[in-house]
């Protein structure tokens, strides 16, 4: 996956706006400031491909960026509770709108911070994911923020929590050190030569 020619194409604020499915896609998941611009950034080994914020519910828009030959789509962080009720009902609209569209989805990478339980908002996404058929992966992210005792605790809940869904992949992240980026990656490669 060559990051040094991954570009950004457009953002889409509504559904009608949604860039047309033409290549594989890989979605990217999560509750509000979760991380998943930086995750995108640690993926391509570039440092601010996609914008990064310390203010949670900054990203309101689809962001698709183009990487080789499939397309990354960064969608809005859900569970802020500090936007307005008609700004969460779009956001509700986009991300469905998109969902129900008849695109090449080929992976959902579902971003949950491990330092934290499941917010109601990630299991309502989990059960989204899980009732639409869709693949996803779950991502642990800010892995770096535990010392060892606390990582396998959080290890061994969110394994118990995802017990149910045989042959679910779990990895633990970090933006920051790099850990569990190869292992996403050969995730990402492996979903996007299924056809």
């Amino acid at each position: 996956m060559r990051g040094d020619k991954a570009f950004f194409e457009t953002a889409a604020a509504l559904p009608e706006q949604l860039k047309e499915s033409t290549v594989p896609e890989i979605a990217f998941s999560g509750h509000s400031n979760v991380g998943k611009s930086s995750l995108i950034n640690c993926l391509l080994g570039r440092r601010g491909l996609a914008r990064t914020s310390a203010t949670p519910g900054k990203t309101a828009t689809i962001n698709f960026y183009r990487v080789d030959d499939c397309r990354f789509v960064d969608l809005p962080g859900y569970g802020y509770a500090k936007v307005s009720n008609a700004e969460k009902k779009r956001w509700a609209s986009l991300i469905s709108g998109y969902f129900a569209d008849d695109r090449d989805l080929r992976l959902v990478v579902q971003l949950i911070d491990c330092r934290h339980k499941m917010t109601k908002e990630d299991e309502q996404m989990i059960d989204f994911l899980v009732e639409g058929g869709f693949p996803f992966v779950v991502v642990l992210t800010k892995f770096d923020k535990l010392n060892k005792t606390e990582r396998e605790k959080q290890l061994a809940f969110f394994r118990d929590v995802f017990a149910d869904l045989e042959g679910l992949s779990i990895i633990p992240f970090s933006s920051e050190k790099g850990e569990g980026k190869e292992e996403l990656l050969e995730l990402l490669s492996l979903a996007l030569q299924d056809e």
